[in-house]
């Protein structure tokens, strides 16, 4: 991994996934045409990318039923133990609806309902991810979401993964479709013969899938555009070489644009880190695409001490922080921007992917400066309550119509005095 000198790190920062014109210009007509078609569209869409005629979309329960059949015990058993974890965390995340009375009469509230339906997409093809289905679907059924659908890239038999249908089914999922790309966004978003449409749509997916959110936001609310992973590591003398090099290669094995920092104090952690990760990517089954992310957006950035260590994963905001100190609960406070902020040599960055309850879905790219991890509040919004006393009324009438007058707005100021006339 390079060692990088001051002033050099914010340059390995990616480039917002904006997508080529002519991948623009490819989701814009499948959005179109599924918008125009319905389900042959998606029908036909299907067979181009992903080799798979299918006749129904909808995976079965016989399916859902032979899934079970095709993993181990020990798999459904994590699978429940993960989405307990995980449902526990953000039933802390629930905010009642509340009103307070005013002197005066006046009730003021703010009233929070469940989003009618949610739209859940799974990657898939080459890969499988259970682990999206539950941190998705789970903080939507908390939320009180009542519908939630699932949608996910079939492969060439027509068939989903085991292991996400199993999840699906677990986090109390009821209608799966086997529909990717961007034609299973366009399908969320506007509806087809077989796919009705939700109000919200989440999960991550490949450029296609990221610039068909973007193209339907508006029509529907979108969780964020997520970009490919990324991890820094805040770590002194005190971390073992070995392992921050795996934790560094645990993101680095997701995509080539996948981001692995390290950021330390310790000129010889860093030499150490460095020759760690050349040592494990030689044995790395993902190797190839490891070796590719780290040489291109992997460093290790050597600073003067431990508070301009502090400030550089502040100016580097990432989606995963590892921080690894003697004291590293102390530098908790000073943390300003992460996704997700895993503290001490045993909050490895896998145990949030999967297992403690947190979620996972996290902005990346910066973008957790102003963002925050997928949540409750995002599958629930928020209508005000507002219940005027007469007593409030008449003091403040002519304050009202006063202010909208002052905006030009005459029938604001008359739809207020006509009540006073009345009274």
């Amino acid at each position: 991994m390079k060692i990088l000198k001051v002033n050099e790190l914010i340059s390995i920062k990616r480039s917002v996934e904006a997508g080529t014109s002519e991948q623009q210009t490819a989701v814009k007509a499948i959005i179109a045409e599924v918008r125009q078609r319905g389900d042959e569209a998606v029908r036909e869409l299907t067979e181009k990318f992903d080799q798979v005629r299918l006749s129904s979309f909808s995976a079965t329960e016989q399916e859902i039923e032979e899934a079970y059949g095709q993993v181990t015990e020990e798999f459904v058993a994590i699978v429940r133990e993960a989405a307990a974890n995980i449902r526990s965390f953000h039933e802390k995340q629930l905010r009642p609806s509340w009103m307070t009375t005013e002197e005066n009469g006046t009730i003021l509230g703010q009233k929070i309902i469940p989003l009618d339906s949610v739209g859940v997409y799974v990657p898939g093809g080459t890969a499988a991810y259970p682990s999206s289905v539950l941190m998705n679907v789970v903080p939507a059924k908390v939320a009180g979401v009542k519908r939630i659908v699932m949608v996910s890239p079939p492969d060439r038999q027509g068939s989903l993964p085991a292991a996400v249908l199993v999840a699906a089914k677990e986090a109390g999922v009821e209608e799966i479709y086997k529909v990717g790309g961007a034609q299973a966004i366009a399908a969320l978003a506007y509806g087809t013969e077989s796919i009705a449409s939700v109000d919200k749509i989440t999960g991550p997916g490949n450029i296609f899938v990221a610039l068909a959110k973007r193209e339907v936001y508006g029509d529907v609310d979108i969780d964020m555009i997520a970009g490919p992973s990324e991890i820094a590591i805040l770590a002194d003398d005190t971390a073992r070489p070995d392992e921050v090099a795996a934790d560094l290669l645990s993101q680095a094995e997701h995509d080539p644009r996948a981001c692995s920092v390290l950021v330390t104090p310790s000129m010889a952690l860093a030499e150490a880190v460095g020759a760690e990760v050349e040592k494990q990517l030689a044995v790395l089954p993902r190797r190839e695409i490891a070796s590719r992310s780290i040489a291109d957006y992997g460093a290790i950035y050597v600073t003067a001490d431990l508070d301009e260590a502090v400030e550089v994963v502040n100016q580097l905001a990432p989606e995963h922080l590892e921080v690894i100190t003697a004291d590293a609960m102390e530098l908790l406070g000073k943390i300003r921007h992460a996704g997700a902020i895993f503290i001490g040599r045993y909050s490895s960055e896998p145990v949030g992917d999967y297992f403690a309850g947190p979620n996972h879905v996290l902005p990346t790219n910066g973008t957790a400066r102003f963002s925050s991890p997928l949540n409750v509040d995002d599958f629930q919004k928020k209508s005000s309550v507002i219940v005027y006393s007469k007593n409030a009324f008449m003091e403040n009438a002519g304050k009202i119509a006063a202010f909208a007058r002052m905006e030009g707005l005459e029938a604001h100021a008359r739809a207020v005095e006509a009540r006073l006339k009345n009274d």
